[in-house]
């Protein structure tokens, strides 16, 4: 039977595990695990993908006046709570 709390654990890790941020006994227990739990596999390259996009986009400036906009529209929200 598959340890579902084991998929848990290593999801909790993969953003550090991309980043190179873990010990190599940890990076070693998830390679192994990784080896064997296809649904981890899916999710550690769904990952890769999104931070590989997000790395991609260009972060466009908000135009002022929708900013201003924006901003007022919040505020009335705020003011009627």
């Amino acid at each position: 039977m598959h340890d579902h709390q084991q998929c848990i654990e290593l999801f909790e890790k993969l953003s550090e595990y991309l980043d190179g941020e873990l010990d190599q006994a940890v990076c070693e227990t998830i390679e192994a695990h990784l080896q064997e739990c296809r649904p981890c596999q899916v999710c550690l390259n769904t990952l890769k993908q999104t931070v590989t996009i997000c790395r991609q986009m260009q972060a466009d400036r908000v135009p002022e006046d929708f900013s201003r906009r924006l901003r007022k529209m919040i505020l009335q929200y705020a003011d009627s709570l």
